[in-house]
């Protein structure tokens, strides 16, 4: 029988774990040790740490405080580990908690973390999908339903003293850049809610003040948000503190690439069952400095996608010189424009992007002045024939919207 490692316990706050964190700093304490070759069951909650509720109303993603996220779950000691070393975690298996089978997408408010089309849709809104085994369905998007590839969005090791300094460094001398800008350009440290695991108060105090934010992904792993790492694949991090100090959290029931949203998948709290193994000295013998991921060949086989191009010309008629930014936002619109077209709001297309199992890819990079982005959407996730024909679109969706809430200035 396959221990849990670490448990949680959903009817409590964060705060009130200490074999959760949410900053990263090479000091906070292991709350577990494995061998090499143990396999183990980790609990999690979801990103926010419960902030969200299965509700039609969108307060409470206007209202979440972003500096908290994201709630990790360890770290954990793998013994023998060392700097230098690769740590090799295999993905055994991944479920929503079954008091929990619900999770939630979220388009942020611009003032309040945005996303990828935040000046499109400035708003936050929210959906709920209900899970049904490995499908899933929403009350806020008929006429969709999928199979979920179950994923951790965050996952990585503990960052030593040296790459911790670099990462705030070089951060801040991006926001320095523009240090009013909104959305930011980056989240510098913020010691008011960090939450530092089992730190003793005073450690905790100073290093709260320098732990790095968990948004972005780093070299060390984190926030990677790659939707094929489900039960079967397997991730090579590079070691950069003596045990490691492996965290996972921020588990998704599904998520296109690119989670476009911001909260762009369908977040949950759940279980990972996980696997580790050694490499000694091995981002030396593989030249490793970023994780290196081995996807599952587990996948939802959908057959038949339309698929959107965009190319370096932004919504405004600008023309940008090879930026895949541009050509990807362009291949969204796109396709958000498509979809528009059968009865969903924008709002509801742009969901559907960020939730269902699209694929994202680069087409061309090569070809002055345009790249060549690509979505592809399976056709097959929808109750109704999306595809062109000569009589054109017949809207087969109600009108409708996702709950909304203004920003409260």
């Amino acid at each position: 029988m396959t221990d849990t490692l670490i448990r949680i316990d959903l009817s409590k706050s964060p705060a009130e774990h200490d074999t959760i964190h949410n900053r990263w700093h090479p000091d906070i304490p292991m709350v577990a040790r494995v061998n090499p070759g143990d396999d183990f069951i980790v609990e999690c909650m979801d990103w926010t740490g419960g902030q969200v509720s299965n509700s039609d109303r969108a307060e409470d993603i206007r209202d979440a405080d972003l500096s908290q996220v994201h709630y990790l779950s360890g770290p954990i000691g793998v013994k023998g580990a060392e700097p230098g070393d690769l740590l090799v975690v295999e993905i055994l298996d991944i479920g929503a908690f079954p008091e929990q089978t619900w999770g939630f997408n979220g388009i942020f408010a611009r003032e309040n973390g945005g996303g990828f089309l935040t000046e499109h849709y400035p708003e936050a809104r929210k959906s709920i999908w209900d899970f049904r085994g490995i499908t899933t369905r929403s009350r806020h998007l008929p006429g969709v339903e999928f199979t979920g590839l179950m994923h951790p969005g965050l996952i990585g090791c503990l960052p030593s003293r040296e790459l911790l300094d670099e990462w705030n460094r070089r951060e801040q001398a991006l926001i320095d850049t523009d240090p009013q800008r909104v959305p930011p350009l980056a989240n510098p440290p913020y010691a008011d809610t960090a939450h530092m695991g089992r730190m003793d108060k005073a450690s905790a105090t100073q290093a709260a003040s320098e732990g790095a934010r968990t948004v972005p992904p780093r070299e060390h792993g984190g926030n990677c948000d790659i939707k094929d790492l489900t039960k079967g694949s397997r991730v090579f991090f590079p070691v950069y503190v003596k045990e490691g100090g492996l965290s996972v959290g921020d588990l998704h029931f599904s998520q296109g690439d690119g989670e476009i949203t911001f909260c762009g998948a369908i977040e949950m709290a759940g279980w990972i069952h996980l696997r580790v193994q050694l490499i000694k000295d091995g981002m030396r013998r593989y030249a490793v400095k970023n994780p290196i991921f081995q996807p599952s060949v587990m996948q939802p086989k959908y057959q038949n996608h339309l698929i959107f191009e965009g190319i370096s010309v932004d919504e405004r008629g600008k023309q940008h010189y090879l930026d895949a930014h541009v050509a990807y936002r362009q291949a969204c619109l796109n396709a958000i424009e498509y979809l528009k077209t059968f009865g969903y709001s924008g709002a509801q297309a742009y969901a559907i992007l960020g939730t269902a199992p699209v694929q994202g890819h680069i087409s061309g990079i090569v070809d002055i002045p345009n790249v060549c982005a690509t979505l592809w959407l399976p056709t097959e996730i929808f109750d109704f024939d999306i595809q062109p024909q000569a009589s054109g679109p017949h809207p087969s969706i109600q009108a409708g919207d996702l709950p909304k809430a203004p920003w409260r200035g």
